[in-house]
């Protein structure tokens, strides 16, 4: 059997693939998911959702491909980290996840920040003191919600809780557990000791599951429900956007991907790993290779969330009403007439790590209008990819060709900007399906059936994006008040 099926646990939507080796996308289908944020700086998603989003995409899948489930020959899970869910004793979630772009726990960094040794614990962990750690968010949920800790048996992330309920095994995936930090990056293990430092407790934490290893079969209850076959093996998969770049070809030293999902992430390929507190640090999927990386809170779901808040009533163009306001603002001016955005609506990650920071739009006059404002939101995420790409060179990684995948990718005006505002071409991946790939190959790997270098058959070049140099100008002065803005702001909010 050659028949592989990935499937991503997004923030903004569940999606699943089905592919035939060796270079044969045969269907893929997503469904959306709905973030919470009921507060200020938070982000959750009902596990729930998940899983009948995946129990619905799997017969469709099925059904659009014309073959049988007993041909699959194993699934890899892709998703977003590091999510934090509590099983109770009958392994069901006793709470919504609390995401990876939450920032509620502010307070509770600064507590471990007055605990730990930040120095030993970067150089022992790969990652700094920040509000990605898992351990901020376990205090948070102490202080908080003492009752559901006390009622916890397993903590999970998003893929490890799909592959819980596919296989009735409780593992977690190693750059779950990289970046939830609890591994020590020179034993590649799990450290109890570490992990009981930032908050969690340690009869909380399932085994290490390496991302290409079989941890599991699908259970005869997974496949009632998914109609799924029972037995088809199960790897323990993959970070999002780690099986992202895997999908791109960014498998050498210099290659980076933006990845413009519900969240953007700015990631490179390398083969030393150097800890810096202002980045993440993950393992890439090929042995050998790194991966540090920066993640933006925000990305897609601030633009899904404009859209809906103020341009609800826009006239679509082509059918999408981002569409129509990228025509808007493909006729404004670069630098959208001295607008400046901050696109910290849930707090901000890499790599200024602040859960306190918020938006703001800066320079509003009566002669601005939607396309101004639009254009604005489009470049702020722009000079924030630049302020990564400088903190990667400053730590000493190369960045020297760039790719861009997912959903955002498809705006010509935003890649436009974005290219622009680094002053370098970029690569669009023409029909890169994204995560649920990088999630399929996995599968493909681990069970013997491909080796790392083959998923390039499945992801075509497409356009090249270059720079337009006349705009280089406008873009440094723009790039400059975006960062003193933040830096004039910092703290307002609290």
């Amino acid at each position: 059997m050659s028949l592989f099926l990935g499937l991503d646990i997004g923030t903004t939507s569940t999606i699943g693939l089905l592919i035939e080796l060796p270079d044969r996308i045969l269907a893929k289908v997503s469904r959306p998911v709905t973030l919470h944020s009921v507060h200020p700086g938070w982000a959750e998603e009902d596990p729930a959702q998940w899983w009948a989003n995946c129990c619905a995409i799997v017969p469709e899948l099925l059904e659009k491909s014309g073959r049988q489930a007993s041909e699959i020959a194993g699934i890899g899970v892709a998703g977003m980290l590091p999510a934090t869910i509590l099983l109770d004793s009958q392994g069901n979630p006793l709470r919504y996840s609390i995401q990876q772009s939450d920032g509620r726990a502010g307070a509770e960094v600064d507590e471990m920040r007055g605990e730990i040794d930040e120095t030993a614990f970067l150089a022992a962990a790969g990652n700094g003191v920040n509000q990605q750690l898992v351990g901020a968010k376990m205090r948070w949920l102490k202080r908080h919600e003492p009752e559901v800790v006390r009622e916890a048996r397993a903590l999970l992330g998003s893929y490890d809780y799909i592959n819980f309920r596919l296989t009735g095994v409780a593992r977690v995936e190693q750059n779950w557990a990289l970046e939830a930090g609890i591994v020590n990056v020179a034993t590649n293990e799990i450290d109890l000791e570490q992990a009981a430092l930032t908050g969690i407790d340690p009869a909380l934490l399932p085994p290490l599951a390496p991302s290409s290893a079989v941890m599991g079969h699908v259970t005869e209850e997974a496949a009632a429900e998914t109609g799924l076959a029972t037995g088809i093996p199960v790897v323990g998969g993959a970070a999002d956007m780690i099986a992202s770049c895997l999908g791109a070809g960014v498998v050498s030293n210099g290659d980076v991907l933006l990845k413009f999902g519900g969240a953007v992430d700015i990631l490179t390929a390398t083969d030393k790993a150097i800890p810096d507190g202002r980045l993440f640090l993950d393992y890439h999927l090929v042995p050998g290779l790194w991966m540090p990386n920066g993640c933006m809170s925000t990305g897609g779901s601030v633009l899904n969330w404009f859209v809906e808040t103020f341009a609800s009533g826009t006239t679509p163009l082509d059918g999408s009403r981002h569409a129509a306001l990228d025509a808007l603002a493909a006729d404004r001016p670069a630098g959208a007439m001295g607008l400046t955005f901050l696109p910290y609506l849930l707090g901000e990650k890499t790599p200024l790590h602040d859960p306190s920071a918020r938006g703001a739009l800066n320079g509003l006059t009566l002669s601005h209008d939607l396309g101004h404002i639009w254009r604005s939101v489009l470049e702020s995420y722009a000079y924030a990819i630049r302020h990564h790409i400088e903190t990667f060179n400053e730590i000493g990684y190369e960045t020297t060709r760039f790719f861009v995948s997912d959903g955002g990718a498809n705006s010509n005006v935003w890649m436009g900007i974005v290219a622009d505002v680094l002053g370098v071409p970029l690569q669009r991946l023409g029909g890169h399906p994204g995560s649920c790939l990088g999630a399929a190959w996995v599968a493909a790997v681990g069970c013997g059936s491909a080796d790392w270098t083959g998923i390039a058959a499945l992801t075509k070049r497409d356009a090249l994006i270059t720079p337009n140099p006349e705009n280089r100008q406008v873009y440094d002065a723009g790039y400059a008040q975006f960062r003193n803005l933040y830096e004039r702001l910092e703290g307002s909010s609290s």
